[in-house]
């Protein structure tokens, strides 16, 4: 990729981003040419088209696959072949995705140029945010971010995440000085892959610098309300640590102490009245805007099954702070930016960069007809006839996305289900809809993401005259009884002082939710999920009824602990929807307060 591209900042950036989508079809047709010339070597490439460069060879004969198709040449290559089985330029790492949005963490190929390609959309965001809010040179950025410990793979090749491997990077570690870039967080405390540690000086470093704090965020919005969540914890050591001057001696990392020395050089008890007064307070609605004043917006993820924190979000900002949403990327590839970054985030869509991959799309329906066709499950041979370029979307339409990138994917299924939402110039604008493979199924039924997610937020109102909130929830299904029927973990707290899940604030609770809400809850849940799945309930009787299982405070914290203590990363990290994992559904089950069922079967009209 050109080098000059890393300089696009300003209003460099923002023509950047006009020329590339006002040529998207050329560009793209660029990309897959020089993809398919730079691999033409490659065994993958030369298994499919036979030596050829040509694009309709590929188009012709080169198959749509999952992870399970390109698994093989990904594990040899770990082992210690040459990159040469899928990419024509040597394989520097491998990234590991999050594995809590499917079944299991992934390794994807990376090649060293794919740092310049996620720098350039990295470089993209503030000049675009800095049309609608001016002058965010004039402070600072409180963002947590946070790397996993490395692991290696077979032949010595480094195996982290995504994030991890950018912020390792002379990429980030090296750059320039950027005034619109000037983060509280030295970049030492980034790079502790405790994440406790870490945690608690990067929130220490946001409050020292509370008054020039301009923008709150992390990458998706959980770590940032986990984040929340450790400061109450942990605000009178911040308090201590502030009022003497001294780092607390937990923190034991050296160089986390060496950076925050630094910062923390003197005494300052004023400041550690003014935070200890805030903290004090009965109530923490809007405590965001308290102890960071001028803040202007929050930056995260809050699309797909981050939408459930939106809530969360807007009451600790007293629902005064904007919630911002970047950019759309994954460990396969980086994709596009959001070019209206104050949009609701129901709102919230992304136009792809053609420059980034070669982008193909399996429709999936809707557009004028209005139809939706979420379980398209042909063979490759008839997926591969109904791929659609990226300029030749059409509105309204559901699409899931496939990319072919340089470091070796070919027709890659990424699994994310997408609407078109418009066009910036030929750049199609979408938005995230759900993951593909996060699904309930007993019988003949098939609850999506999406569903669960929209049924659940009907449900959950029915809460509300309580005083009582559900701040997660994750689901499974239980085939140990005939038939077998859905299980929904629900974390609920009254926040009458308090969004975060403490004991207190459940044990205190003025007006206690009672049974039959939630068995209301429950069918509440059924009456919302698609014709098929009450069907099965109301008529085949081929799954059970549907169950509530009440978690206690603080639940899903530790299955974060644990996810993470399984290879995730905290900054990837995303509650998981669904889970199969047979230990984290012990941990859940061993939480469990109370349980409720559906009292009746749902409504269902043939």
């Amino acid at each position: 990729m050109d080098g000059k591209k890393l300089e696009y900042k300003g209003e460099e950036a923002l023509k950047e981003i006009e020329r590339l989508t006002s040529n998207a079809d050329t560009v793209q047709q660029n990309i897959l040419k020089e993809i398919l010339t730079r691999n033409v070597e490659t065994d993958y490439q030369s298994k499919y088209m036979k030596g050829s460069k040509d694009v309709s060879d590929f188009k012709q004969c080169v198959p749509v696959i999952t992870y399970k198709g390109i698994q093989s040449y990904i594990q040899r290559i770990a082992n210690g072949e040459d990159s040469s089985l899928i990419t024509g330029h040597p394989i520097t790492e491998m990234l590991c995705s999050s594995g809590t949005s499917g079944r299991e963490p992934k390794m994807m190929p990376t090649i060293a140029e794919d740092l310049d390609r996620r720098t350039f959309l990295y470089n993209l965001i503030m000049p675009i945010i800095n049309q609608y809010v001016p002058n965010l040179d004039k402070g600072k950025a409180m963002f947590l971010y946070f790397v996993k410990a490395e692991m290696s793979t077979p032949c010595g090749l480094p195996a982290r995440t995504v994030l991890t491997s950018y912020y390792k990077s002379n990429h980030f570690k090296c750059r320039g000085e950027d005034r619109f870039n000037n983060c509280t967080s030295p970049d030492q405390t980034i790079f502790c892959d405790d994440s406790n540690q870490s945690m608690y000086c990067q929130l220490l470093s946001g409050l020292l610098h509370r008054h020039q704090v301009l923008r709150l965020g992390a990458v998706f919005a959980s770590a940032f309300l986990r984040a929340i969540s450790f400061l109450e914890r942990n605000w009178v050591s911040f308090c201590n640590d502030i009022r003497t001057g001294k780092l607390d001696p937990l923190i034991t990392d050296p160089d986390c102490r060496k950076s925050m020395a630094k910062i923390l050089s003197s005494p300052d008890p004023d400041l550690a009245d003014e935070i200890n007064s805030i903290c004090s307070l009965q109530s923490w609605k809007g405590i965001l805007c308290q102890l960071w004043p001028k803040a202007k917006y929050i930056e995260a993820v809050v699309t797909g099954s981050m939408a459930q924190y939106i809530p969360a979000l807007e009451y600790y900002s007293d629902g005064k702070l904007p919630l911002v949403c970047t950019m759309y990327a994954s460990s396969e590839c980086y994709f596009g930016v959001n070019l209206r970054p104050l949009c609701d985030p129901a709102d919230v869509a992304f136009t792809l960069m053609p420059n980034m991959g070669y982008f193909e799309f399996i429709p999936l329906g809707g557009g004028e007809n209005g139809t939706r066709v979420m379980d398209i499950d042909e063979d490759e041979d008839v997926l591969r006839d109904k791929l659609v370029d990226l300029v030749h979307v059409r509105l309204g339409c559901y699409y899931e996305l496939v990319v072919t990138t340089f470091a070796g994917l070919y027709r890659y299924r990424i699994g994310d289900v997408l609407q078109v939402t418009g066009f910036h110039n030929q750049a199609p604008q979408f938005r995230f809809i759900c993951r593909r493979n996060v699904v309930l199924s007993i019988d003949t039924d098939k609850t999506n993401e999406e569903d669960l997610h929209k049924s659940i937020t009907v449900a959950k109102k029915l809460l509300e005259p309580f005083n009582a909130l559900l701040v997660e929830y994750t689901s499974s299904t239980d085939t140990s009884r005939v038939p077998g029927h859905y299980v929904l973990y629900w974390e609920i707290v009254h926040h009458h002082e308090s969004l975060s899940p403490t004991v207190d604030s459940i044990n205190n609770a003025a007006n206690p939710v009672d049974d039959k809400v939630l068995q209301e809850c429950c069918i509440a849940v059924e009456e919302e999920l698609d014709y098929i799945y009450r069907r099965c309930r109301s008529h085949d009787k081929s799954v059970g009824p549907l169950e509530i299982r009440v978690v206690e405070p603080g639940t899903f914290d530790v299955l974060m602990d644990y996810f993470i203590s399984q290879g995730g990363s905290i900054n990837q990290y995303k509650t998981p929807r669904c889970i199969k994992s047979k230990k984290a559904l012990k941990l859940l089950d061993s939480n469990v307060k109370a349980c409720f069922f559906s009292p009746r079967d749902p409504q269902w009209i043939p």
